[in-house]
């Protein structure tokens, strides 16, 4: 009898998008590889012609590739994180209920729209300190555009009545919203003053998922 098919993802554990897949196979109980590449080579962009980090691969008959063989392949990280959830057959993570659903959606692609942008500019001139993002005036901007950003997950918390982001129930919302409050906790900025936020990163820190891959994780 054979096992479930073996899982990897390629990408820098410094990448916040790796750290999601990685946090939501904790969360699942998979095992999972994580395997470094190169984004620039053939071979990766073979399986993402984007040449971004992560992609997942699952073993099992199928493409040959310098990591094995693949029998199916994804890239984007939040489409990896809810297909796990799917594989796993996880409706407390990723809810089947059209409603509950939608609300999960949400939360995760305004993670990964408005509140990823709202934050890169300034991200990479102070933390990652690129030459190419230094100009004081985008940084300033871009420090107060990521606080409104948090304050509407601030709003969204004491709104929600419960501990998580939808309410009672820990989703896939919870993740990629939970990686995003690490990096902003742990940016060298001046912090708006959110205590939501502030206590919802302190029950986030009771999850192991989130121990080892946010906020033991670097920023």
């Amino acid at each position: 009898m054979t096992g479930p098919a073996p899982l990897r993802v390629l990408g820098r554990a410094s990448s916040i998008n790796v750290r999601k897949v990685l946090w939501t196979a904790v969360e699942l109980g998979l095992p999972i590889e994580r395997v470094e590449v190169d984004v620039r080579s053939e071979a990766f962009r073979q399986l993402n012609p984007n040449q971004m980090m992560p992609v997942l691969l699952e073993g099992g008959p199928g493409v040959a590739t310098p990591w094995g063989e693949v029998s199916f392949s994804l890239w984007e990280s939040n489409a990896i994180c809810r297909y796990l959830a799917l594989r796993e057959r996880r409706e407390d993570l990723l809810p089947t209920a059209p409603r509950r659903r939608a609300q999960v959606d949400m939360w995760m692609d305004w993670q990964a729209g408005d509140l990823n942008n709202s934050w890169r500019y300034a991200f990479m001139g102070l933390v990652r300190q690129s030459p190419a993002h230094q100009d004081p005036a985008l940084i300033a901007s871009g420090v107060s555009q990521w606080n409104r950003h948090m304050a509407l997950l601030d709003a969204q918390l004491l709104a929600s009545g419960g501990p998580w982001v939808l309410g009672q129930d820990f989703t896939l919302a919870d993740v990629v919203l939970g990686l995003a409050t690490h990096r902003w906790c742990a940016a060298p900025i001046e912090h708006a003053a959110l205590a939501a936020v502030q206590a919802y990163y302190e029950r986030l820190c009771e999850r192991p998922g989130f121990v080892l891959h946010g906020r033991d994780a670097g920023p």
